[in-house]
């Protein structure tokens, strides 16, 4: 593959990841890959692509986890998982949380990567990561496979899982992100291929101060044609309010992972909360994980999203319906 496109250079193997999955993919035209390091707006772009491309009958279709699969998860059978999808007829989408020097780049399929500010990735990680029941903790370090060591528990203490977090790599090669994998480095492989036409970046920030208009971007790139009524419902559809009030369809069965169940997956959707938490001497943690992983335009990108650096337009906001791609 040529040097100016992505090319595989980690495997990326723990309790949740298993990079190698990815063999078993035989990718469509049309394809959409929803790319995130986690805690970043993944459900909420999932959801958003999922309207954009079943309209009002979304919510006919089966759970958002069999929709759109996280295929790097190593828990789900993966022949379970490459069957289901190649059963699909309707144009697909799918779900990862690698970074892109561990994932497969075709030039026919779209990548939607949504970024957030890392201490807000961390706010919502704490709740996520602590709110783990025993069972899921037996499933991620019992399931045969796992390489590597287990998951440790979440510590009592957000600070301490922060001093963690920001200044430890769960891999070799990272330097933030423990005990599960890179948050900064993750964007930083993604946004040097950002001039590519089939990636576009979207912001957590401007998805909370604009939706009507990111669901415009994303419908362009996808190539969705959006009357400004189908555009207006398509957002109202998919704030954070009504997936919140749509959590357990979405995500069924998650008293098994979380305590609370879904709604505590879908917890506060703010920005911000750190700041109560975090001092000063972990925001000087924060600024050296910022000089050791980020150029200084990701890092900007990871702060403020478009008004911090804007992007250019990618899509075609007036082609055709691009829903019968596949």
């Amino acid at each position: 593959m040529s040097a100016d496109l992505p090319e595989i250079t980690r495997a990326y193997q723990n309790h949740h990841l298993d990079s190698a999955r990815w063999e078993r993919f035989e990718p469509r035209k049309g394809d959409i890959v929803v790319a995130t390091p986690y805690k970043s707006g993944t459900t909420w772009m999932q959801t958003i692509v999922r309207r954009l491309l079943f309209g009002a009958r979304e919510a006919e279709m089966p759970s958002l986890s069999q929709l759109s699969p996280w295929l790097d998860r190593r828990l789900s059978p993966l022949d379970g998982v490459i069957r289901d999808l190649e059963e699909q007829r309707h144009r697909r989408s799918v779900k990862t949380h690698l970074p892109l020097d561990g994932i497969p780049y075709f030039p026919q399929v779209k990548y939607v990567v949504v970024s957030r500010d890392a201490r807000d990735v961390f706010m919502s990680l704490w709740n996520h990561y602590g709110n783990y029941t025993d069972l899921f903790y037996q499933m991620l370090n019992e399931t045969p496979g796992r390489v590597g060591n287990p998951l440790p528990r979440c510590p009592n203490e957000a600070r301490a899982l922060w001093r963690m977090w920001i200044t430890m790599g769960w891999f070799e090669w990272e330097s933030e992100g423990y005990p599960f994998w890179s948050n900064m480095r993750h964007a930083q492989t993604w946004w040097r291929f950002r001039h590519l036409p089939n990636i576009l970046f979207v912001h957590f920030n401007d998805l909370l101060s604009d939706l009507p208009s990111e669901v415009r971007r994303v419908a362009a790139f996808l190539d969705i044609y959006l009357d400004e009524e189908t555009l207006q419902s398509t957002a109202d559809a998919v704030t954070f309010e009504a997936m919140k009030q749509n959590a357990e369809r979405t995500w069924p069965n998650m008293d098994s992972v979380m305590s609370g169940g879904a709604q505590t997956f879908f917890h506060k959707g703010v920005n911000g909360r750190w700041q109560d938490v975090l001092t000063a001497q972990d925001l000087e943690l924060y600024q050296s994980a910022v000089a050791r992983n980020l150029s200084n335009e990701c890092a900007r990108w990871l702060e403020n999203g478009r008004s911090g650096v804007p992007l250019p337009t990618q899509g075609n906001p007036l082609s055709l319906d691009g829903r019968g791609l596949g």
